[in-house]
């Protein structure tokens, strides 16, 4: 199994930027999910990257970086909307769909001419990145398709077998991907809501384009119809749908978005929020999903989010979960 090192011990951080530079694959934690990250500039690392995830080729990675003033080497076409984005929102869960400079390997894009780039906010991701010395490129830690993790235990308990290092940061804050904003055309286009909502990124920038949850734009990570799913059969209730009662017959769980009344009809309840708060929700949402995967349950039922702020990056991931569910 992988080693477990504490993030916060110093040498820990040079133990894991010695694996990158040596070509290896750390997992490490940012503050929207534990990231699965190799040296972006080394093709053959990164092809364990795919490897490992059994991750399909045509899914591009996003490259981490540890400084705004390196964002030129690896990317072009920086215009003003790009400026105010980093100045206001890096570090931070946005990354930004760029033209890509030459400089970046062709497997890390998936042959397109655009790279996903991003500062992280956690100051672990920023250490390794510093301390390595290299861009990171890095999906999530995790099976590919599977529910991301948002603590080292969940990168041991699906990767741990498949990777040599495993940097524990604590739970992700954020607990949801980062957004993903292309502004390599005229248009700016959120090809995946994540943890900074889009209204945030409209007061800064003005209007931009959201595709429907059923678009999958071969820019951007975690686009496709199924997703982020559970082993469990996951039922997404419509919004405004009441919880029905479950079946005698059947184990379900009930992942509710505050608590509800009819909970104790089933096998397990959770709520994402005892007061319905939305950023509590996204924190709590995939580490319920990973514990709710260890009870053998015929089902889980989910309760619908409000779809404001970081509540539509919720819905977009347990429509792309209850997807694969329903096949």
């Amino acid at each position: 199994m992988a080693q477990i090192l504490d993030a916060a011990v110093p040498s820990a951080i040079r133990q894991a930027a010695a694996c990158i530079q040596a070509g290896g694959v750390v997992a490490f934690p940012t503050e929207t999910v534990y990231g699965l990250g190799a040296d972006a500039l080394n093709e053959r690392a990164v092809a364990q990257v795919f490897a490992i995830k059994q991750r399909p080729a045509f899914d591009p990675l996003i490259v981490h970086i540890a400084q705004v003033g390196a964002v030129s080497r690896y990317a072009s076409g920086i215009d003003g909307r790009a400026r105010v984005l980093m100045q206001r929102c890096w570090p931070g869960p946005l990354t930004l769909v760029l033209p890509k400079q030459p400089v970046i390997p062709a497997l890390v894009t998936a042959g397109l001419g655009t790279v996903g780039l991003r500062m992280p906010a956690h100051p672990v991701a920023l250490s390794l990145l510093r301390a390595a010395g290299t861009p990171i490129a890095a999906p999530s830690a995790n099976p590919f398709g599977y529910v991301s993790p948002t603590t080292a235990q969940h990168v041991q308990d699906t990767l741990g077998e498949k990777i040599e290092l495993i940097l524990d940061g604590g739970p992700c804050p954020v607990g949801l991907e980062s957004t993903v904003c292309a502004l390599s055309g005229e248009e700016a286009v959120v090809l995946r809501p994540g943890g900074l909502s889009v209204e945030e990124i409209e007061a800064l920038i003005g209007p931009v384009r959201l595709p429907a949850s059923t678009d999958a734009d071969p820019r951007s990570p975690g686009t496709l119809p199924q997703h982020y799913a559970p082993r469990v059969r996951l039922t997404l209730l419509a919004p405004g749908q009441a919880i029905p009662l479950p079946s005698p017959r059947e184990r379900v769980g009930l992942l509710s978005f505050r608590p509800v009344p009819a909970a104790d009809a089933y096998t397990r309840h959770e709520a994402l929020s005892a007061e319905g708060d939305v950023l509590e929700a996204a924190t709590n949402l995939f580490a319920a999903l990973h514990r709710f995967d260890r009870l053998g349950l015929d089902r889980l039922v989910v309760e619908a989010v409000p779809e404001q702020g970081l509540g539509r990056a919720i819905m977009d991931r347990l429509r792309r979960a209850a997807a694969r569910g329903a096949d």
